[in-house]
């Protein structure tokens, strides 16, 4: 504690930067800085010294100083006193100076209060005026509440509300700007007589996160002890207490979990009031009472870790450490321990393996505790906000969930042994026998045994009355005593932190003279907040004693260790400790410095006595103080002295067979200097080993080793600095262990794991590198290479065709002849031409069963053109015709857009067109000798009559291309002007009645004929039109009433004819007919297309690249 002349009133602490400002009577207002020292390296935490690093008295106050509250974010201080005098005060190069002044001399300032982001301040005076200012010293906005007296101010967490506290205790609400909203409705007040006024407002921004979602942060206390803690300022179901005490100050810790309530209690023995610090969870839970002494304390504040608190007494400073009740637990070497995040609603846990120093994050909703034994650990969390259930889970050391278990009892506290779980609630308690895939001792399995038969689940209640029925439920009965068979001692710590002990198996005679069982030990220890007996030794235990560690073997202290770490075990007479407090002021980034071995005095003092006296003088002792660690300790200092004989009495005394079976080694060995290398490589010291084993020339031994080890970079320097040959299967086994090392890791490339693959000639391997590298050049290479039939081709074959190189995947199977996964292949990335022909080649007759199966899929999907596509890769042009024919039709039947007709049809047509030349192409294959091409043609032609069932396709593949292409090129005709030829196109028409509706040819042969005023052609396509049986009774008295409109002003016959129009007329022309013009071509020469067959007039192809109908180019 700090002592001062003056009274000190108010005393605030810096989070950020540790600073403390503390103001009194007479203008006293001092900054202090406690700062640990560092000196010692193993003292860290609260066990380190602390020392003053500031302490500077600010001079500017003549009065009183009753505020001080510090801006975290820019560094500020301000203070006010009882003059109403406000100085904000500015850090410049390590000293404090003031920066601004203010002075309203109308009132004294009651209250000030930043908000959570350092913005702005609200500074609140007795009289009723409120200021609320910027950080740079400007005014925001003023307001006087008249016939009010201030006395208290906070801010909400987002800075929109504001809370004003009055002398007559009330407290309003209002808005930023200063707008009143509402009062707050005060519960726990209701039927309190008497004066009262309001001790503190506290509300806990969430910098640091919450404990929970939902959870409580606005604190409010009276004087008279009566305090309401609320989720938010219209809180309809604050959390209530009475402390029982006069309350002066109050505030919360740096994370909401913490709330402090200082004040002082009427001592009914002593004269004076007793000074009292209450700790309170934000739920209204007491968590421990902290007695002060002097005579009247009047502020509190807490450090920004929360691991200690300052306390204004009198004239004093007092600092009292904390000791957070941490959610912890240790396992398996991994210390797990969960925080909140600002960020997140849910406790982040960490499991934190410190042996490999990596670690394990998992997010857990509600958690209320963390029970840890063995390797395993429990999280106890809330099933559901709305439901009264819980859940206990069953995790591993990396927080891998085993096994969930919903209850309906509060676990309050949990505890777990190697094969049970035991939650307790205020009025029952669950036991439940977990099981995990774990080799247990023969002691425990039967203990498991006899459990197993009373069920997996039971719950007792502590009544004595049972309730519940057992018929496949929970059987509730009586309460059950159950400890521990070896540990008949039992230890409480209660909750002002006394340490008792009681012994279960004494009988002692009560006060009647009946024995009873049990008794009270005398040893009693106060300020106790940790504790852990001896895994191994009943007799033992530690335990932690403000920021020191005792020992106690059979009730009496060693002496005292200074630290301030959680106790994770206590084994082989060595403590292991771990500074959670450290560790938590980074979670995120633990460091293994912060894990902290502990060993007891019989453990110092025998390495000491082994040191200094000798080994057999040391045996006596042990032998008096036996522990296995001990027997080991000084087996291995036999071994270092190759006294083999009292190394291998002490391995049987500490049952280390590996030990015995070493010893009895070392004795068949003849050379000391091979015994020493032995005995160096058995205590790790394997650069020495290697040392002494290369001395003797013994490079072997010395490879033997390093395999032994895994260090096969130091293996193949071995190997390749030695003077004889190196053993070619040793060296591809280093090559291909420092391969797999640098696979592991993921560095595939050629410089790391390629490289040593292909050294150590490891072609599996090295084929999952270049597939991984995506060297699929090299991958091939790889596969080239390879002799047929390898067993290596099939997984090569399978990369390929994971990454869609059908080729290389083709090549692969059928190296290592396996065509039917070559076919697979090409049929599972749609390469069905290269499927066709391979199982063409290797007699496969399933193909085309397969395609069909597959197309049917694809048409049942209505996806038509993928099956064309498939039909048509695969070579089975006739049925991709049949199908593009039937698209074609379809697409007819819409009258849309006659252009993308004509292209299906022409498409159509081409497949069938590749259907006649795959024929004659098969046929000529077949034909041998001396055969001309018309007899293959023939043949051809012949097989297509016998195969093909739809003569309309291949007899009159172009019908449907030629209709429309004449429909577009009339009206094309027409559209321009050249009205005769549109008409003569149009005539064509007429044979492709079956594929153009007759309505459309024939209107468009009248049109064309009107207009070319050949009116008899026009009258024969109206009395066509008339005769149609589609057409309507409208329709048809529509066509009659056109014919007569035309034809009563022209008469129906031509005023020209030639002989070419007879023949076009008639229908009987035999001439071909060019699909450039339309018209019959009756020149000897002319251009016929190479694939579509059609012609065009020797005049007329010179102004086209492509054909006119087929669009195939013009050759």
């Amino acid at each position: 504690c700090f002592i001062y002349l003056c009274i000190i009133i108010c005393i605030s602490w810096n989070k950020d930067q540790g600073f403390i400002a503390c103001g009194g009577e007479d203008g006293l207002l001092k900054v202090l800085k406690l700062e640990t020292q560092t000196d010692e390296a193993k003292l860290k935490g609260l066990a380190a010294p602390s020392n003053l690093s500031m302490n500077q008295t600010l001079e500017g106050h003549s009065g009183s100083v009753q505020v001080v509250t510090w801006n975290e974010q820019y560094q500020k201080l301000t203070t006010s006193d009882q003059n109403g005098l406000i100085i904000v005060w500015m850090l410049y190069k390590g000293a404090w100076y003031e920066e601004m002044i203010n002075n309203r001399n109308k009132s004294v300032v009651r209250s000030m209060s930043w908000n959570a982001d350092g913005q702005k301040i609200c500074i609140v005076y007795e009289d009723g005026a409120v200021i609320v200012g910027s950080v740079d010293g400007n005014r925001i906005w003023g307001k006087d509440l008249k016939g009010i007296q201030l006395c208290h101010v906070a801010w909400s967490s987002d800075s929109k509300t504001l809370l004003f506290g009055m002398a007559n205790g009330e407290i309003h609400i209002y808005d930023n700007q200063g707008n009143f909203i509402m009062k707050m409705k005060l519960n726990c007040l209701v039927n309190v007589t008497g004066a009262f006024s309001i001790a503190g407002i506290h509300w806990y921004p969430g910098t640091e996160g919450y404990t929970e979602p939902d959870c409580p942060c606005l604190a409010i206390c009276f004087d008279n002890g009566r305090c309401q803690i609320m989720r938010h300022e219209n809180d309809q179901n604050p959390v209530l207490i009475d402390t029982g005490m006069n309350v002066v100050s109050i505030q919360w810790n740096h994370c909401g979990s913490v709330l402090a309530v200082a004040g002082f209690q009427k001592s009914s023995t002593q004269d004076k009031d007793v000074n009292l610090v209450q700790f309170y969870t934000p739920f209204g839970e007491h968590l421990r009472t902290l007695k002060v002494p002097g005579k009247q304390m009047s502020a509190l504040s807490w450090e920004g870790g929360g691991l200690k608190i300052g306390l204004a007494v009198d004239s004093f400073i007092y600092f009292a450490n904390i000791r957070p009740d941490y959610k912890w637990g240790y396992c398996s070497n991994t210390v797990v321990y969960a925080y909140t995040r600002p960020d997140r609603p849910e406790y982040c846990v960490v499991f934190w393996d410190t042996k490999n120093n990596e670690k394990y994050v998992k997010y857990v909703k509600s958690l209320i505790s963390i029970t840890t034994c063995g390797d395993f650990c429990i999280l106890a969390t809330k099933a559901d906000e709305n439901q009264p259930q819980y859940v206990l889970v069953l995790c591993n050391s990396i927080g891998t969930p085993l096994d969930p278990k919903y209850i309906d009892i509060g676990p309050l506290f949990v505890t777990m042994t190697k094969t049970h779980v035991i939650a307790a609630s205020k009025e029952a308690f669950y036991i439940w026998q977990y099981r995990v895939a774990k080799k247990l001792t023969a002691m425990e399995i039967n203990q498991v045994a006899r459990t197993r038969k009373e069920g997996r689940e039971r719950i007792y209640h502590i009544d004595e009355t049972p309730s519940g029925t057992s018929d496949g439920m929970l059987d509730y009965s009586k309460a059950i005593q159950v400890r521990d068979a070896f540990n008949y001692r039992l230890a409480i710590i209660d909750l002002s932190g006394v340490l008792t002990f009681f012994d279960l198996d004494t009988r002692v005679a009560d006060s009647t003279g009946q024995q009873v069982v049990g008794e009270r030990l005398k040893l009693e220890r106060k300020d106790v907040w940790d504790m852990k007996w001896a895994k191994d030794n009943p007799d033992l235990f530690a335990m932690m004693e403000k920021t020191r560690m005792y020992v106690f073997r059979n009730l009496d202290p060693e002496e005292p260790i200074q630290t301030s770490g959680y106790i994770c075990n206590f084994e082989d007479l060595e403590i292991k400790s771990v500074l959670l407090d450290e560790i938590l002021k980074n979670p995120e980034h633990p460091n293994k410095e912060y894990i902290i071995n502990f060993e007891i005095r019989s453990l110092r003092d025998s390495r000491a006595l082994i040191e200094e006296v000798g080994i057999e003088e040391s045996s006596q002792f042990i032998e008096d103080n036996p522990h296995p660690r001990l027997w080991r300790l000084l087996a291995e200092a036999a071994l270092q002295k190759l006294d083999l004989q009292t190394a291998e009495q002490a391995f049987v005394r500490c049952k280390d067979y590996q030990g015995i079976k070493f010893v009895k080694r070392l004795g068949n060995l003849q050379s000391e200097s091979m015994k020493q290398a032995e005995v160096a490589a058995y205590f790790g010291r394997f650069e020495e080993a290697e040392r002494m084993y290369l001395d003797m020339d013994r490079r072997d031994l010395a490879i033997g080793l390093r395999i032994k080890l895994g260090d096969w970079f130091r293996v193949l320097q071995l190997l390749k600095t030695g003077s004889g040959d190196a053993d070619d299967t040793l060296l591809e086994q280093a090559h291909n262990a420092i391969g797999d090392y640098f696979a592991d890791r993921q560095k595939w490339y050629v410089i790391n794991a390629v490289q040593y693959y292909v050294q150590g000639r490891n072609q599996e391997r090295l084929a999952e590198c270049y597939y991984m590298l995506e060297d699929y050049q090299g991958l091939e290479n790889l596969a080239n290479s390879l002799p047929e039939n390898n067993k290596l081709l099939p997984d090569i074959a399978h990369m390929f065709v994971r990454v869609g190189m059908c080729e290389q995947a083709v090549t692969a199977f059928l190296k290592c002849n396996r065509p039917k996964d070559a076919v697979d292949t090409c049929v599972h990335l749609n390469q069905w031409n290269k499927a066709v022909e391979l199982a063409k080649d290797h007699n496969m007759k399933e193909i085309g069963s397969l395609l069909a199966r597959y197309a049917s899929h694809l048409l049942e999907k209505n996806k038509i053109l993928d099956a064309i596509e498939l039909y048509r890769k695969a070579n089975y042009f006739f049925d991709a015709a049949k199908l593009m024919f039937k698209v074609a039709d379809e697409e007819a039947k819409k009258r849309t857009k006659p252009l993308r007709v004509k292209k299906l049809y022409v498409l159509s047509a081409l497949l069938v067109e590749q259907y006649h030349e795959q024929m004659k192409n098969a046929q000529r294959g077949k034909v041998k000798g001396k055969s001309s091409e018309a007899t293959s043609a023939l043949a051809g032609l012949l097989e297509e009559d016998v195969l093909s069932t739809d003569n309309r396709l291949t007899d009159n593949a172009w019908r449907g291309a030629e209709a429309y292409h004449f429909f577009i090129l009339a009206q094309r005709q027409l559209y321009e002007g050249y009205v005769d030829p549109a008409m003569k196109t149009a005539l064509h028409l007429r044979d492709y009645e079956d594929i153009i509706p007759a309505v459309e040819i024939y209107s468009l042969l009248a049109l064309c004929a009107c207009a070319n005023k050949a009116f008899a052609t026009c009258s024969k396509a109206f009395v066509k039109l008339e005769s149609l049986e589609t057409l309507s009774p409208e329709q048809r008295q529509q066509y009659e009433d056109l014919a007569l409109e035309i034809f009563t002003k022209h008469c129906p016959k031509h005023t020209k004819k030639s002989d070419l129009d007879g023949l076009l007329e008639g229908g009987e022309g035999k001439l071909p007919t060019c699909v450039a013009t339309g018209r019959p071509i009756t020149d000897y020469q002319f251009w016929m297309c190479n694939v579509c067959k059609h012609c065009v007039q020797d005049q007329e192809i010179s102004n086209y690249n492509f054909c006119p109908l087929c669009h195939s180019s013009v050759t």
